[in-house]
């Protein structure tokens, strides 16, 4: 399956496609295109020029709040206060880059290691997701001996030039490397039995790796966002993952866990997402939600691999792991556990997913909703085939817009609403997105 559209152009503001009214917003997009050229991505027909931000609620410049459904990034709450005051804290103590000790640094590794599997104990950090994923391939391919990766056929995982590679969701013409094979999102079908997605999913990965075996191509892994949010979030049933994994490993590549979505408590099951599958990976990445907004990620690994990848290579990162980042990461992990927020997840995801659920019966353009915690993906489809719409997900995408809330797309075809709201979503919030969705579809 071809996606037929990149991961950027989902739910992106075209330039020229209709004139916008308000001047000063024109020329600000004007000014962007001038300063960014092709490479300027903005969200939505009409681009919001956004100014301040607290909670799930942003607001632009003409004062209007809208609820944001969009954003993974400020995972604890936009601009919440004991992040924004641990980092203006450190930021005014001591911001330097990584070749000095510094106890900020070191016992926010100890206690984010404390987080993971006794044997996933050494912690590289990264100023960002793709970095992260970038160093993961790396190892990957040191511990393994091999280069072949296999991923989804929407997936993303960075924009590196490594990570590209292994993102057919980025490419807008063009093919794959031959290195790379891809295996249809793990979407469960009309009369499925326990085991059913899983074997398939296991026999889809199963066959990539023979074919790369065939071309001569030795496997280094399987990557895969553990919530398969860009195939348009597939998260059950928990477990499924595992045939695959040791499918992987027993053609001598690495399981390697993209949690720069998943991660940081959004599935409401524990930090991490592959957690609900039982199986522990060789190599764990993190990004986005990690800093709340602070940019950071990392790469969390056994020893040895690191051992080895080190013996060829050095590995340094001028501002990863830095003593602000330390300091956002640690306020990020404070809020997670005095605010209750994994449990929040899962008790407001559970009502949010019934909420849309109800929404079916009166309105035949949504299909399935699927998801974990507050990942949630909403498919809307033609109401008589039942086919993917994605011109209808855009309409409604736009007229939640107008009535202030924010969500994105996701999946092969842009049908599926990609809902992600900050983890201190309330089950107020929850009520207030479904009612809008209700709104906007009635009319």
């Amino acid at each position: 399956m071809k996606t037929t559209k990149s991961i950027l152009a989902l739910n992106a503001f075209e330039p020229g496609a209709a004139g916008i009214e308000d001047a000063r917003l024109a020329g600000l997009v004007a000014r962007r295109r001038s300063h960014a050229g092709a490479a300027s991505v903005l969200f939505y027909e009409e681009p919001i020029e956004m100014v301040r931000a607290s909670g799930v609620f942003m607001f632009d410049a003409k004062g209007n709040r809208y609820l944001d459904v969009y954003n993974n990034v400020p995972s604890v709450g936009h601009c919440h206060p004991h992040v924004v005051a641990a980092i203006a804290r450190q930021a005014e103590t001591l911001a330097i880059h990584t070749r000095y000790l510094n106890e900020t640094v070191e016992a926010y590794a100890d206690r984010l290691l404390a987080s993971f599997p006794g044997e996933l104990s050494n912690l590289v950090m990264t100023c960002t997701g793709s970095e992260s994923n970038d160093l993961a391939v790396r190892l990957a391919c040191s511990a393994s001996g091999g280069t072949g990766f296999v991923v989804t056929e929407t997936a993303y995982h960075g924009n590196t030039a490594l990570t590209t590679e292994i993102s057919p969701s980025s490419f807008k013409t063009g093919h794959i490397p031959p290195h790379v094979r891809t295996v249809p999102m793990p979407a469960g079908r009309p009369g499925d039995g326990p085991g059913d997605l899983a074997r398939r999913f296991a026999a889809d990965v199963g066959a990539a790796l023979g074919d790369l075996a065939e071309k001569g191509i030795r496997p280094a892994g399987l990557i895969v966002d553990t919530i398969f949010s860009s195939d348009g979030v597939f998260a059950d049933p928990p477990g499924f993952l595992e045939p695959a994994v040791a499918a992987v490993r027993a053609a001598g590549g690495l399981y390697i866990a993209d949690e720069v979505q998943p991660g940081f408590g959004r599935t409401g099951a524990g930090l991490w997402g592959f957690s609900r599958h039982e199986v522990t990976p060789d190599i764990v990445t993190m990004g986005k939600p990690m800093g709340n907004g602070y940019p950071m990620g990392g790469v969390v690994t056994r020893p040895e691999l690191i051992e080895r990848y080190s013996k060829n290579f050095g590995y340094f990162n001028t501002f990863g792991g830095n003593t602000v980042a330390a300091a956002a990461g640690a306020a990020v992990l404070d809020v997670i556990e005095s605010e209750g927020l994994i449990a929040n997840a899962a008790r407001v995801g559970a009502e949010l997913r019934a909420g849309l659920v109800s929404l079916a019966a009166r309105h035949a353009a949504i299909g399935a909703v699927r998801g974990a915690g507050l990942f949630v993906g909403l498919d809307i489809v033609d109401p008589e085939s039942r086919a993917p719409d994605p011109a209808a997900a855009s309409a409604l995408i736009n007229g939640l817009k107008r009535r202030r809330v924010l969500v994105g797309a996701a999946g092969p075809f842009g049908h599926t609403l990609k809902i992600r709201p900050p983890l201190c979503f309330s089950a107020d919030d929850a009520a207030l997105f479904v009612e809008c969705v209700d709104a906007v579809l009635g009319a």
